[in-house]
């Protein structure tokens, strides 16, 4: 019984050993295939992105690799596209009229380029830099330019803005001097008023007042009669008149002809003297004399009445004056308008005709006209008497005019251009002065009828 329950005991023992042994075993096994586990690990990513942007600018590609701790190549390529026009502008405008028939012109540009020319105009200076540009334009024929342009071209083909050249004229015909007077004589020198010839004229009747504007003579007269010319005062026709009164003057600005007359009467033409119409005055006393300048008409007349219009002459308003004498006539130079009239009364005004105070004169007759050249105001009357002025016309001085001193020898209208002054009056008398007024000569004339009104052609 004893042995049977030792062999028990130790087969019991000795079975659970080996139950222990295998528990031991599967752990050890658990412990080593848990440390044998590397968490080792590599992960590859690629990433192959490619963008495309179109907008006539940009293109770009990007290309991403990205490899374990991540590694990333980043390759962009960049293009860029000139859209920018060229902006051009006018910087020096052709002198109108000129008698230059390859006249330069000047441009800017904020690029370099090829110059496209329209128009009538062309040149041979095809490209353009990025600052000022002078050209000088092919040869042209006389006549008015209006339709020239110019563009610019970059070297990206961009084309800039059209440039419009402002409009000129070429006039190469010779500057003339033209007188009008009694039973519609008009006279014309084309040797800076050397001598004279006559030009046709269209009427009988007196023509008491000549100017020149835009190519074109217009002279004005008794009874409303208006006359023009386009061919440079060797003929000229009737134009149609809204008035019968007489017109005295007529000037010319802004591209308008202006006349005034009897009974304050003021017509005016906007289409270069091929028509007329009424104009609107603010007096009923005659007006004598009319001028122009700093876009402003001043017109001059009895009890020294003065109108100014600052609309192109389409309506006129009274400006202020010193005397109560009948004025005559008008000029202008260097921002000073002059008047003069009977009794030698001068007049001037520095605002633009705004007011006028008197000047200084050293005579007591009457002076029938004045105008300006050269810095020197020069004034003409009764008995062949001559002032002239170096003070922007604060005072005058007499100067001899080489006429007797009689009524015989009334000067009645003045002029200046190409530094010669013409002055013209009773008996077909015309005189000269190329020293500045100071000394005067006689020129030959083809007639002893009175001259009432000279001009030049600028």
């Amino acid at each position: 019984m004893t042995f049977i329950t030792y062999s028990l005991s130790l087969f019991t023992k000795e079975k659970m050993n080996k139950i222990l042994y295998i528990i031991l075993i599967s752990l050890f096994s658990l412990t080593v295939f848990s440390c044998s586990s590397d968490e080792n690990a590599t992960t590859t990513a690629t990433t192959d992105d490619t963008t495309t942007t179109t907008d006539d600018t940009t293109t770009t590609t990007d290309n991403t690799t990205t490899t374990d701790n991540t590694t990333t190549t980043d390759n962009t390529t960049t293009t860029t596209t000139d859209t920018t026009a060229p902006v051009i502008a006018e910087v020096t405008a052709i002198t109108t009229p000129t008698t230059d028939t390859t006249p330069s012109y000047t441009f800017s540009s904020d690029e370099a380029g090829t110059i496209t020319y329209g128009g009538s105009c062309s040149s041979s200076t095809t490209t353009a830099i990025s600052v000022n540009n002078n050209i000088t334009l092919n040869t042209l024929s006389d006549g008015t330019y209006s339709d020239c342009t110019i563009s610019v071209t970059d070297s990206s083909g961009n084309v800039s803005n059209t440039l419009a050249i402002t409009s000129f004229t070429i006039d190469t015909s010779p500057k003339v001097f033209v007188g009008v007077g009694e039973s519609g004589n008009i006279v014309r020198s084309s040797d800076n008023g050397s001598s004279f010839d006559n030009a046709s004229s269209p009427t009988a009747n007196k023509i008491y007042g000549v100017t020149f504007g835009n190519n074109t003579f217009v002279g004005v007269g008794v009874s409303g009669n208006i006359v023009k010319s386009s061919d440079n005062g060797s003929s000229f026709d009737n134009v149609t008149s809204l008035t019968a009164n007489n017109l005295l003057e007529v000037t010319f600005g802004n591209n308008t002809f202006v006349a005034v007359g009897a009974s304050g009467n003021i017509v005016r033409s906007s289409n270069n003297g091929s028509s007329f119409d009424n104009a609107s005055s603010p007096t009923a006393n005659g007006i004598y004399g009319v001028g122009f300048a700093n876009n402003t008409f001043v017109g001059v007349g009895n009890s020294g009445n003065i109108v100014r219009s600052t609309d192109n002459g389409s309506s006129w308003d009274n400006a202020t004056s010193p005397t109560a004498n009948n004025l005559r006539g008008v000029g202008f130079g260097n921002n000073t308008f002059v008047g003069v009239g009977v009794s030698g009364n001068i007049v001037r005004s520095t605002d633009n005709g705004s007011s006028f105070d008197n000047a200084t004169s050293p005579t007591s007759n009457t002076l029938r006209g004045v105008t300006f050249g050269n810095n020197t105001f020069v004034g003409v009357g009764a008995s062949g008497n001559i002032v002239r002025s170096t003070d922007n016309g604060s005072s005058f001085d007499n100067v001899t005019s080489g006429l007797p001193g009689t009524s015989d020898y009334n000067i009645l209208g003045v002029t200046f251009g190409n530094d010669t002054f013409i002055a013209v009056g009773k008996g077909g008398n015309i005189v000269r002065s190329t020293d500045n007024g100071s000394s005067w000569d006689n020129a030959t004339s083809p007639t002893a009828n009175i001259f009432y009104g000279v001009t030049f052609s600028e």
